[in-house]
């Protein structure tokens, strides 16, 4: 454990995510006192010039729900639009102002995860957090809760700060909350401990992460975090998982919360983004040769291997690939419309080409804007 938690100390890129728990007042406004808490840690982390450090931070709909004279976080997504529209600026308002007694700048970054799915997109957002952090900023990530789409949401901002680790080359990313790390059991209750090291996810096979009770927390919030740190680890990142109380200790590597040992390697940027952050705007059919040349042979989708089309998407829109039972075994960036795949099912790329011009002579899904879900 001692060597893992020197890995942690010795880490130079962290990306640090926080929840709303930890910032907001138990009426749902931003605490300052909170805030500046939290900055004074990463001030401090940063101070000897040999961390950089990426802020995920949630609180934006909860900072935005009383100035607009909302007592509970709205369930329909347009009321939570304008709670994001009011409170992120607010919440950036409050960095800004805190990590100025620091003599820190901060810098905005607003993402969806169609921003990070889509190559030139993506690119663009590892473009401008790279030269933040070369200028000595300090970014402050959240999902674009404004404009953002039930189909192209993250969903929750852990999900979204293991991918934001990824797309920084993190050495470590530190998952920062009300809760002290994962437990074998309901902590209120006697002969109950912290699991301080996981280094697979076999580990936490008989724990039961999603019940009340479990982990320390309600349905659902361990659970989120869990399968963030689960993420991060699998593209060679480990986690810390703790309370905002303790996060100078997870930063200077001291014994505090959950770590997460790396268990996989990094992969390439675009495809973690693909598989865990885009959402299918359709599918496509594959006969049993097609199924085989693409999750074993890991070769592209041609239009020959097509057996049928689902739903309605544009070229570069996310969609899956389905086995002759309908389970999805892969999903990819499309290169045609939908309504242009139905003249294209089950013909050769020469054949096409010569029919309907060489833009036609070339791959339904590439193999680079693919990934294999179940191999």
């Amino acid at each position: 454990m001692a060597g893992a938690r020197q890995a942690v100390a010795g880490a130079h890129r962290i990306v640090v995510k926080v929840g709303s728990s930890s910032l907001t007042t138990a009426a749902g406004g931003l605490d300052a006192d909170r805030v500046d808490a939290l900055v004074d840690v990463l001030a401090t982390s940063r101070s000897g010039g040999e961390k950089e450090i990426v802020l995920v931070s949630s609180g934006a709909i909860a900072a935005g729900l009383a100035p607009l004279g909302l007592r509970r976080r709205p369930k329909d997504l347009a009321r939570q639009q304008a709670a994001a529209s009011v409170g992120q600026g607010l919440l950036i308002a409050r960095y800004t102002a805190s990590c100025a007694r620091h003599g820190i700048r901060v810098g905005q970054v607003l993402l969806t995860s169609d921003d990070t799915s889509r190559r030139a997109h993506h690119r663009n957002a590892s473009r401008t957090l790279d030269k933040l952090l070369a200028m000595g900023a300090l970014p402050v990530v959240n999902e674009n809760d404004t404009v953002a789409t039930d189909e192209i949401r993250f969903g929750d901002n852990d999900r979204l700060a293991a991918l934001v680790a990824h797309l920084v080359r993190a050495d470590l990313l530190v998952l920062l909350s009300d809760i002290d790390g994962v437990y074998d059991g309901d902590p209120s209750k006697p002969g109950t401990s912290r699991i301080a090291e996981v280094r697979s996810p076999a580990d936490l096979a008989q724990v039961d992460i999603g019940s009340a009770g479990k982990a320390g927390v309600g349905t659902g919030g361990m659970v989120t975090k869990v399968e963030a740190a689960r993420i991060a680890a699998a593209a060679g990142i480990p986690v810390v998982l703790t309370s905002a109380v303790h996060a100078a200790d997870a930063l200077a590597g001291r014994d505090t919360g959950t770590y997460f040992h790396a268990t996989g390697r990094r992969s390439a940027d675009r495809l973690l983004w693909l598989q865990h952050a885009s959402t299918p705007q359709g599918s496509l059919s594959l006969d049993d040769g097609a199924v085989r040349a693409v999750v074993q042979g890991r070769k592209s989708l041609l239009p020959a291997g097509i057996a049928a089309v689902e739903g309605e998407f544009v070229a570069g829109d996310p969609v899956e690939l389905c086995d002759s039972a309908g389970r999805a075994v892969a999903r990819g960036l499309v290169n045609f419309d939908a309504k242009e795949i139905p003249q294209l099912i089950g013909r050769s790329t020469r054949e096409l080409a010569r029919e309907l011009g060489p833009a036609y002579e070339r791959e339904v899904v590439h193999r680079d804007d693919l990934v294999i879900l179940n191999p």
